[in-house]
């Protein structure tokens, strides 16, 4: 139990990038300060979903997960209601890989485990962005800023036209796509 406990320990690590002096640790700007507040961060985060979303063809449906507030970062959640099949997962993981790499991400972590599958990545501006396939094959994303000045925090907004849901449970995926859910059972 030690092991998985030292791994979730390193994960987290990964995930949260700021220490309580406002640096980004171990990113391309590590010394330098964040200059924005967490409003702006979370805006920032979520225009990394939305790119991330839109570079995935065909496209998904997703809802909106837990948005978390840290002493000075906050975590933006999405999690992917579309039907990912076994035989697609790494087609799935695939895209948005080569789309973070496109887009001049750094690449910080893998876990190539087949039921639990995750990458972990880094904006050039200290920006950690995570996938982690879960339960049932469900595609979670994550974009956990770096350490930001303190402010009030929006509450995420639905998609348009998409489902309406923000926060958790998270519902399981029960969207059915041709390309995506191809051989599901």
């Amino acid at each position: 139990m030690k092991i998985k406990s030292t791994a979730v320990s390193v994960v987290a690590l990964l995930i949260s990038g700021c220490t309580s002096m406002g640096v980004v640790a171990g990113s391309a700007n590590e010394g330098e300060r964040v200059g924005m507040n967490m409003q702006e961060a979370v805006d920032r985060a979520d225009g990394i979903l939305d790119e991330t979303f839109s570079g995935i063809d065909p496209p998904v449906e997703w809802v909106h997960g837990e948005s978390t507030e840290g002493g000075c970062d906050v975590s933006r959640r999405r999690a992917v209601v579309t039907v990912i099949s076994d035989r697609r997962r790494g087609s799935f993981l695939g895209v948005v890989e080569r789309g973070w790499q496109k887009a001049g991400y750094r690449q910080i972590g893998v876990n190539a485990g087949e039921e639990r599958p995750a990458t972990y990545f880094e904006t050039p501006d200290g920006f950690r962005v995570r996938l982690l396939v879960g339960g049932r094959g469900q595609a979670f994303f994550e974009v956990a800023t770096p350490c930001v000045e303190r402010s009030s925090v929006s509450k995420p907004a639905p998609p348009p036209g998409g489902a309406q849901h923000v926060g958790e449970p998270v519902p399981a995926p029960n969207v059915h796509s041709d390309f995506w859910s191809a051989g599901a059972s």
